[in-house]
């Protein structure tokens, strides 16, 4: 994450890329249901999830890369696309950890990580900033998560495909989380030196 303000080139509520982020907000509660439904006896739907959460990666870039391509950066959508990624990695990290497919110490680690973000954004409202915009190394980490967890749902079975899912599947999980925290420090970096700036300016 960095500190920075994103021009806002429209007003508009109804964009293409903003109804694509709200596509992606609708299908959270949509994959989540999908993803727990072996818990409850239902029947296994994870392919259907899967294609919930490749859509949403499909709509993650298409959102960006519409709004900056046609002029479409909004207020909303500033909020919207970074809503969307974040109630995803939650949702996957609490179906796969209530399936026991994810460890509980790695929804920990990324949970303690989007925890220390929320304290970060706090403290930057108190002192006049807006919230952070993603960069690129956040935006890198993002990607290797929503890689790793379809991967690792298709890890769950017995067949030569879920063994290879599942090597590659805790490759980006690994690099996805070292990035997620990478990102997070440098982040806390940054608020601290806008604090420490604005108090001597005080």
């Amino acid at each position: 994450m960095e500190v920075q303000e994103t021009r806002v080139q429209t007003d508009r509520v109804l964009t293409i890329p903003n109804i694509l982020s709200m596509a992606r907000l609708v299908g959270v509660p949509l994959f989540l249901w999908l993803i727990l439904r072996p818990v409850f006896g239902g029947p296994n739907s994870d392919g259907w999830a899967l294609l919930v959460l490749m859509l949403s990666g499909v709509s993650d870039y298409l959102d960006g890369k519409l709004a900056r391509r046609w002029n479409q950066i909004s207020s909303l959508g500033r909020l919207l696309d970074p809503a969307a990624d974040r109630l995803y990695i939650l949702s996957t990290l609490v179906g796969l950890t209530w399936r026991e497919i994810l460890p509980l110490w790695l929804t920990v680690a990324l949970l303690a990580r989007e925890l220390m973000l929320l304290v970060m954004v706090g403290i930057l409202r108190r002192h006049g900033y807006p919230p952070p915009q993603v960069n690129f190394l956040g935006k890198a980490a993002t990607f290797n998560l929503m890689y790793a967890f379809p991967l690792l749902l298709l890890s769950d079975g017995d067949t030569w495909l879920a063994s290879l899912a599942e090597v590659f599947g805790w490759a980006f999980a690994g690099w996805g989380t070292s990035l997620y925290w990478w990102a997070g420090i440098l982040y806390v970096v940054q608020v601290r030196r806008l604090v420490k700036a604005d108090t001597a300016a005080d």
